[in-house]
């Protein structure tokens, strides 16, 4: 039995060549795709095609395309085995985040992929990506699929989507995931390593929830930055803080006033780690006590662009029952180590 997978292009450098005249890179009819790839037609699975009207930068991938994607996966649901996104690579962590939060009950594979290179270049990482995601988004044993969630798919190796982050613009190895194993390794054999994989409750049925406010901040924390700054920004509901190794910030008077002002102010603060690896303790040193203090949710070993991602989709969702400090902290997609 052939599988369907349905190809989802959104933009970026795999679906893009180069024009001689210029020199420069443009997009190309991605619905021209097999006669780029014709080993598409040797792989056991059927794939159609459904790229975005105008292909878009990954950088200006945002909220409004993440619903677009989880919309159409949602119509689609019933109808294909497999959906596979082709994404450029600067914010693919991002989609891939945002994506695992908004596909409630997945029991079915949705793997990103894209390349550093396009799929005209004679070096390209392009083919190897694209093929092999296709193995992964089609793969079931015993008519159930094996990977029932939202993963990356990069140079040989299958991430989990929201633990994933790109780590490099330079190598074809471009994205790790630091806090969590690899879900599979391509090689002489399509591995994958099922006690890493992620189930959904039996009980919740696949849906799509849409839910994503924009009313959330990240700020990065450095030496000498002047709390202060807090005071004369505009109001958000959320404001996700990367701090220091483990989860420290300045000991100083002002720091504990500002934030205590922002909570008071009905702002939700969210501690993550400025480390790539390892995750933020609060209490483990004493420049961690103040968020103990004002309230503020640890956001443990989760990725920046998840925990960006995972605010958003919180956010005055009225799907969630509990507070946001209660949802955040909790693991909701395998985001974040039990």
């Amino acid at each position: 039995m052939k599988r369907k997978v349905l190809l989802i292009y959104t933009g970026g450098t795999i679906g893009m060549e180069k024009d001689y005249e210029t020199g420069s890179l443009r997009a190309f009819n991605f619905e021209n795709i097999f006669e780029k790839i014709p080993e598409m037609k040797l792989l056991e699975c059927e794939v159609s095609v459904h790229p975005f009207k105008i292909p878009l930068d990954s950088s200006d991938m945002g909220p409004e395309e993440w619903k677009i994607i989880a919309n159409y996966i949602s119509k689609n649901y019933e109808k294909f085995d497999g959906f596979l996104i082709l994404h450029g690579t600067d914010t693919m962590s991002y989609t891939a985040s945002a994506l695992s939060f908004m596909l409630k009950g997945l029991r079915k594979p949705v793997i990103l992929t894209g390349s550093q290179l396009p799929i005209g270049d004679l070096r390209t990482d392009a083919k190897e990506n694209l093929l092999t995601s296709l193995y992964y988004t089609s793969l079931y044993e015993n008519d159930e699929a094996v990977l029932q969630e939202v993963a990356l798919y990069f140079e040989y190796k299958l991430l989990r989507g929201n633990r994933s982050l790109k780590y490099s613009a330079e190598f074809f190895d471009a994205y790790q995931s630091p806090n969590y194993p690899i879900l599979g390794q391509s090689g002489v054999h399509l591995n994958i390593e099922k006690e890493q994989l992620f189930r959904a409750d039996k009980d919740e049925k696949f849906s799509a929830d849409l839910n994503i406010s924009q009313d959330v901040l990240f700020w990065r924390i450095f030496p000498g930055m002047q709390v202060s700054h807090f005071h004369v920004l505009p109001q958000m509901k959320v404001l996700i803080l990367q701090v220091f190794g483990s989860g420290t910030i300045f000991n100083t008077e002002k720091t504990k006033k500002t934030l205590q002002q922002l909570r008071e102010n009905g702002t939700e603060i969210v501690v993550v780690s400025q480390c790539i690896s390892g995750g933020v303790t609060i209490g483990k040193y004493n420049n961690s006590n103040v968020f103990t203090e004002v309230g503020a949710i640890s956001g443990t070993d989760i990725t920046a662009e998840s925990a960006i991602t995972k605010a958003m989709h919180l956010l005055d969702n009225p799907n969630y029952s509990g507070t946001f400090s209660e949802n955040f902290e909790r693991n909701l997609r395998g985001e974040i180590s039990e």
